[in-house]
C-alpha cells in the first residue's frame, strides 16, 4: 500500500455549507485555482443538482481548471445526472453519490414504507439505492466515489456490506464519514481497520474518511483513519463546515510533514500555500480564523512571554516546531501606497493568490486608488478585503447604495438618510434610532417597505491603525431562510449599510428564484395536463 495520502479539498461543497458561508461562482472560482496552486488532488466543487449556482460553479471550474473536480450527487438519477452533466467538461472529473447507512439516518430519513416497513427491509433497499446509484454513475466515468454517511455511528457488520455493494459496482473511492463527529480517535481507526478485514473487495478501492468536528476530533480521527489504512483524506481550509466544521486541511497536512520522524506518510500538497489560501477563504466567506488557530491564525508564531521570547531569539527551535515560511507566512511584507502603480499592485496580488486579467485590473486598481487615497499604507489584508468586495458581481445587484448621510452626537438623536438605487427605481427615505448604525437600518427598511428579523451584526477591523477598513457581517431572517451580507468601507457605519443592503439583495435573489420555480412548476403541469 502506497504511503501517499490523496488530498480531497471540499472547501467548495461542505466547508459552504458552514452557516454565512455562501460564495458567488467568482469566489469559488478564484478560491479552487488557489487550491490548485496549494496541489490539491481532489476539488469538491460543489452540490451541481441543488441550484443553477452551485451548477454553475461546477460546471466552469471543472472546464477551465487542470484537476480533478468532484460534484456531490444523492443516491438519485436527477442528482448523478445534474452532477455529470456540470462535470462533462472537464478533463479529469469524479462523481461523488452517497447514502445514509446509521439506522438512526435510515429510520428518520427513510421512514416511508416504500423502502421497507421494519429496519432489515429499509436497510436492504438502502444497500440496492447505493450499488445502482454507483453503478449509474459509472456509466458516465470510471472515478466514481461513494459515501456512506454517518458511518460513524454504523453497524459495522452493515456498514461492510454496503461498502462491498458499492465497490462491486464499481465505486473506485469507498468514503468512511464521521458525519456527526461522533467517533474517538481509536474507535473510529478500528473502524476502518475492521473494514479492511471484513470487505473481500477493499483492495479495489481507496478508502477515504471525512471527519467533522464536534467534538474537536476530526483532525485526530484523521490521521487515525490514516494509519489504519485509509488514503484519501477529505478536509477543507481553516476547517470550516456544517455545524463545528470539518478536519482541517492545513493541520492534516503539517502534521504529516512535522512528524515525518513518527508517521511515513506523505502528501503533494505546497504547504507555502497554505497561509495565502486561509486568508483567501476567510475573505471569501467572512469567516474569521481565531487568532490561536493552528498554523494560519494571528497568533500561531507569536510570542510574548518573556521566557518564550528569549528563547526564540536563542534558538527558533525553542518554541517553534517548524519555520513561519513552510506555510507562507512572511516575516517581511511589502506596503502598497497611494503612488504605487498597476504593475505593483498586480504583482502583489499574484504573490497573495489572486490571478486577474488586465480588464479586471481596471476596476480593481480603481478601487485601490480610492483606498489609497484614504490610508497612507495599503496592507495585505487590505488587498484581501478589497478582493473580496470586488468579488460581488455587482451587475447582479438589484439594490445599490447611493448616497448615506448620518447626523449624530452625544445630546441627539442619531439620525441617517439614504438614497438606493435599482433597476427599476430610486429610493430616498431618513429614519431615526437608536444609534447611527439603527438609523441606517431604519431607514433603508422605510425606503424599500421590507422589514427582516437581524438575526446578527458583527464588525470587525481588519487592518490596524485608525485607518482601518472596517468589515461588517449581517445575518438577516425571514421565516426558516437567513440572508448574509457582508459591507467594507473605512467608515463602519457605510460598511454596514452596505451590508445590510447586500443581504436584502440576497432575499431579492431567493424571491426572484421561488417565484421562477413556481412558473417551471405550473408549466410541467400545464405540459402533463396538455399530454
Amino acid at each position: 500500500m502506497s504511503n501517499r495520502v490523496i488530498v480531497f479539498d471540499t472547501t467548495l461543497r461542505d466547508g459552504e455549507q458552514a452557516p454565512g458561508a455562501s460564495l458567488n461562482v467568482f469566489e469559488k472560482f478564484e478560491i479552487a485555482r488557489q487550491l490548485v496552486k496549494l496541489n490539491v488532488d481532489v476539488i469538491e466543487a460543489g452540490f451541481p443538482v441543488s441550484s443553477p449556482a452551485q451548477f454553475e460553479a461546477v460546471k466552469r471550474i471543472s472546464g477551465e481548471l487542470d484537476v480533478v473536480v468532484a460534484g456531490l450527487a444523492r443516491a438519485k438519477e436527477i442528482d448523478i445526472k445534474s452532477a455529470y452533466d456540470a462535470l462533462r467538461e472537464g478533463k479529469k472529473f469524479r462523481i461523488h453519490t452517497f447514502s445514509s447507512t446509521s439506522d438512526i439516518h435510515i429510520l428518520g430519513k427513510f421512514s416511508d414504507d416504500r423502502y421497507g416497513k421494519s429496519l432489515k427491509e429499509k436497510r436492504k433497499t438502502i444497500i440496492k439505492m447505493s450499488y445502482d446509484s454507483v453503478a449509474y454513475a459509472k456509466t458516465f466515468t470510471n472515478d466514481v466515489e461513494f459515501s456512506a454517511e454517518d458511518a460513524g455511528r454504523t453497524d459495522i457488520g452493515y456498514l461492510s456490506e454496503v461498502i462491498e455493494a458499492a465497490i462491486e459496482a464499481g465505486a473506485t473511492t469507498v468514503n468512511i464519514p464521521d458525519t456527526t463527529g461522533y467517533t474517538f480517535p481509536s474507535e473510529f481507526g478500528m473502524k476502518i481497520s475492521e473494514l479492511r478485514k471484513r470487505v473481500k473487495n477493499i483492495n479495489n478501492a481507496v478508502i477515504s474518511v471525512h471527519c467533522h468536528d464536534d467534538l474537536g476530533l476530526a483532525v485526530a480521527n484523521t490521521l487515525s483513519g490514516i494509519e489504519n489504512g485509509a488514503r484519501q483524506v477529505e478536509c477543507t481550509i481553516n476547517g470550516i463546515g456544517e455545524r463545528a466544521g470539518n478536519a482541517s486541511l492545513e493541520e492534516i497536512v503539517m502534521a504529516l510533514k512535522v512528524r515525518k520522524d513518527l508517521v511515513k506518510y506523505y502528501t503533494k500538497v505546497k504547504s507555502e500555500e497554505i497561509f495565502n489560501t486561509s486568508k483567501m477563504v476567510s475573505s471569501f466567506t467572512g469567516m474569521i480564523v481565531q487568532p490561536n488557530k493552528a498554523l494560519v491564525g494571528e497568533n500561531a508564531f507569536a510570542h510574548e512571554s518573556g521566557i518564550h521570547q528569549d528563547g526564540m531569539l536563542k534558538n527558533r527551535q525553542t518554541y517553534e516546531i517548524m519555520k513561519p515560511e513552510t506555510v507562507g507566512v512572511k516575516k517581511t511584507k511589502i506596503v502598497l501606497g497611494r503612488h504605487s502603480g498597476r504593475h505593483g499592485l498586480k504583482s502583489r496580488l499574484l504573490e497573495l493568490g489572486y490571478t486577474i486579467t488586465e480588464k479586471e485590473l481596471k476596476r480593481i486598481y480603481e478601487l485601490f486608488v480610492e483606498l489609497a487615497d484614504k490610508k497612507k499604507e495599503v496592507f495585505d489584508d487590505d488587498l484581501r478585503t478589497m478582493m473580496g468586495d470586488q468579488s460581488i458581481d455587482k451587475k447582479d445587484e438589484f439594490f445599490e447604495l447611493e448616497y448615506l448621510h448620518v447626523i449624530m452626537g452625544t445630546n441627539s438623536i442619531p439620525s441617517a438618510t439614504i438614497k438606493i438605487k435599482s433597476k427599476e427605481n430610486n429610493y430616498q427615505e431618513s429614519a431615526t434610532g437608536d444609534g447611527a448604525v439603527d438609523a441606517c437600518f431604519n431607514a433603508i427598511e422605510r425606503a424599500l417597505d421590507i422589514k427582516l428579523q437581524l438575526e446578527s451584526y458583527n464588525v470587525r477591523s481588519v487592518t490596524s491603525g485608525r485607518q482601518a477598513i472596517g468589515e461588517v457581517i449581517v445575518r438577516l431572517r425571514e421565516k426558516d431562510h437567513s440572508f448574509t451580507g457582508r459591507g467594507i468601507s473605512t467608515d463602519v457605519i457605510e460598511a454596514s449599510a452596505k451590508a445590510f443592503l447586500q443581504a436584502l439583495n440576497q432575499h431579492h435573489s431567493f424571491l426572484k428564484m421561488k417565484e421562477d420555480e413556481k412558473m417551471f412548476d405550473h408549466s410541467l403541469s400545464d405540459l402533463s395536463q396538455a399530454v
